[in-house]
């Protein structure tokens, strides 16, 4: 069994900072890759970036880099999504999600996904 868990989002300032956090708890594999994914009401839901547990490799869509910055946690089993110079357009329901066959670089599409968190709120305010 696969369990994410996320954590961290809420209402900020444009120009603010959130973390947000996902805590993967599973017995089945131990390397994966973690995707972070928006979407904004009526809208697809988007790659942001993602990190390979096994090495740590990151990568980031262009709108985020720089901006964004992926880490892990390896003794909480933990990804960070620690998102600074937060803009309007950055808001929208976030989500973690794994691909247990931890491709890198890592897919974009939200269906090559296996395992999902139940998703957080991030509302950046001008």
């Amino acid at each position: 069994q696969v369990q994410l868990v996320e954590s961290g989002g809420g209402l900020v300032q444009v120009g603010g900072s959130l973390r947000l956090s996902c805590t993967v708890y599973t017995r089945t594999f131990n390397n994966y890759v973690m995707g972070w994914f928006r979407q904004a009401p009526g809208k697809e839901r988007e790659f942001v970036g993602g990190i390979r547990w096994s090495g740590g490799s990151t990568s980031y869509d262009d709108s985020v880099k720089g901006r964004f910055t992926i880490s892990r946690d390896n003794a909480e089993n933990t990804v960070y999504l620690q998102m600074n110079s937060l803009k309007p357009e950055d808001t929208a329901v976030y989500y973690c999600a794994v691909e247990s066959w931890a491709p890198w670089p890592p897919n974009r599409g939200w269906d090559q996904y296996d395992y999902w968190g139940q998703g957080t709120q991030v509302t950046v305010s001008s």
